[in-house]
């Protein structure tokens, strides 16, 4: 596997959808989104997530915390943070697996803590990069230059 390189995150209560829009991009072959860009990309997903829970209501409902509507309800609002269950909303929305990585003490690459929408397939998957306090960064893969063979 090809080290990962970290592309820092607007932490606007967004972080989350905004790392796996960015991620999204990035697996699709498409240009790295500009903040405002991933703003707009973010908030899409966020609808599509909420969206999301209701259709599979029978699936979720049990593992969300408190009363479904008003966590759905609370979901769609901009700055409302996303966690687990989002994660694995945004990968069927998307249709892509995701993986979620973060450092652990004396590491010095970050480690595979989660993994969502795996029926997707494994291959290059979105990863984004969690903080342990709440902060999602995205994750991609970094071209290292080699030297020619002669």
């Amino acid at each position: 596997m090809l080290p990962l390189t970290s592309s820092g995150i607007t932490g606007d209560g967004r972080c989350l959808f905004r790392s796996v829009a960015y991620g999204a991009c990035i697996r699709r072959g498409k240009q790295s989104p500009s903040d405002s860009v991933q703003k707009e990309l973010a908030d899409e997903l966020r609808a599509k997530v909420a969206d999301e829970f209701i259709k599979r209501r029978g699936d979720t409902e049990w593992f969300l915390e408190g009363n479904f509507e008003s966590y759905v309800r609370k979901m769609r609002k901009p700055h409302a943070w996303g966690g687990e269950p989002e994660l694995l909303m945004c990968s069927h929305v998307l249709g892509m697996p995701i993986t979620v990585h973060m450092y652990t003490k004396g590491a010095d690459n970050p480690r595979i803590i989660a993994e969502y929408g795996q029926e997707y397939g494994k291959d290059n998957p979105v990863r984004v990069l969690y903080d342990g306090y709440g902060h999602y960064d995205a994750l991609q893969p970094s071209l290292v230059r080699t030297q020619p063979r002669l």
